[in-house]
């Protein structure tokens, strides 16, 4: 079983109740797979821990149900930053990539940041020659110098 699979864990109050879970087609695959390993685990006769095994269980077929893919944009919208867009930025003279991603498919280490966070946030709907100011402390302008989306 892979550990690297995106993790979620569902809270009982019902807060995510009408959520969508943005995926790119590639983490769509991963967690389907997940899904149909768990659902083959819990069919052998080896279970150790079936209680684990059914909440992550139910934790997969409520992100599949609830799961909207992420696509790329028309050719006339790809200067825009949206989910699956691959952003330059450059901040106090330094550069940086990120790629907009959900939630479940975050990176920092690799640039995939949610469109969730506070520097996501900030950069949906802009292009590139805009300034966007993160309100973090201390405040970070990020000049978006191009926005980029992978066939």
């Amino acid at each position: 079983m892979q550990a690297n699979y995106p993790s979620i864990t569902l809270p009982t109050n019902g807060s995510l109740l009408g959520k969508k879970f943005y995926l790119s087609p590639k983490g769509f695959k991963e967690v389907k797979q997940e899904y149909e390993d768990f659902r083959k685990l819990r069919s052998s006769e080896n279970q150790e821990d079936s209680d684990l095994l059914e909440t992550r269980l139910a934790e997969m077929e409520y992100i599949l149900k609830n799961v909207k893919l992420i696509k790329q944009p028309p050719k006339n919208k790809q200067n825009i930053i949206d989910l699956g867009a691959k952003v330059l930025v450059e901040a106090q003279g330094q550069s940086q990539n990120f790629e907009l991603v959900g939630s479940l498919e975050i990176n920092p280490d690799l640039g995939r940041i949610s469109n969730e966070s506070p520097v996501g946030m900030a950069l949906l709907g802009h292009r590139a020659g805009d300034k966007v100011a993160i309100t973090a402390s201390p405040t970070t302008i990020y000049k978006i110098k191009k926005v980029s989306y992978s066939s």
